[in-house]
């Protein structure tokens, strides 16, 4: 008995691997494994696809630039137009189809209001070059998108208080000068029609 201990105890300390047996093969070809397998194959594939599609993005967005400074801004307006009259069931890919002749369209924003979330009858059009906005504006303006004339322009650039002038409201500082004595105002008093006597 002591033999079959030591030869136990000799196989442990020297480290040899166990025998595979056919059970633990049969268990590796399990179908069961081989579809998690693939499942992890497709979820990377997807994974790099996304990746892919993300630097894609971050490029578009580089290129759009409308939200970088004023120069990139002034740039944008230089590149689009405003689009009037359009009809409340005008899909931006009708005005890019419809546009797409003076050249190549970025972007297409149709404005809507913040609380019916109804179109405000009017949009506008990012071209790739500014020379699209000349031929847009002398081509396309009167033509109709949905039995309705389009009006067509260049968009100008938001200039903050540009037309506000210095409005009617508000308090004027004291000029200096006399303006007579001011009465209290005695409300029990506006109706009577004589004074009274001292």
């Amino acid at each position: 008995m002591a033999d079959l201990e030591d030869d136990l105890l000799a196989e442990e300390h020297t480290g040899e691997p166990e025998e595979v047996t056919e059970d633990a093969e049969a268990a590796a070809r399990d179908p069961e494994v081989d579809e998690v397998k693939s499942k992890i194959a497709q979820i990377e594939e997807e994974t790099e696809k996304l990746k892919a599609l993300q630097e894609k993005q971050k490029e578009l967005d580089g290129a759009h630039a409308a939200h970088a400074g004023p120069e990139a801004r002034e740039e944008a307006d230089n590149r689009s137009i405003h689009v009037g009259n359009v009809d409340y069931a005008t899909k931006p890919e009708d005005l890019q189809t419809h546009f797409a002749a003076c050249g190549t369209v970025l972007r297409v924003t149709i404005l809507c209001d913040k609380v019916s979330g109804q179109p405000k009858g009017f949009a506008y059009i990012e071209f790739q070059d500014p020379d699209s906005v000349g031929l847009a504006v002398t081509t396309l303006d009167g033509s109709t998108l949905h039995n309705r004339p389009l009006k067509v322009s260049a968009k100008r650039t938001n200039v903050p208080g540009f037309m506000r002038g210095r409005g009617r409201g508000g308090r004027r500082p004291f000029r200096g000068g006399f303006r007579g004595a001011r009465r209290p105002s005695r409300p029990y008093a506006r109706n009577r029609t004589f004074f009274a006597p001292y």
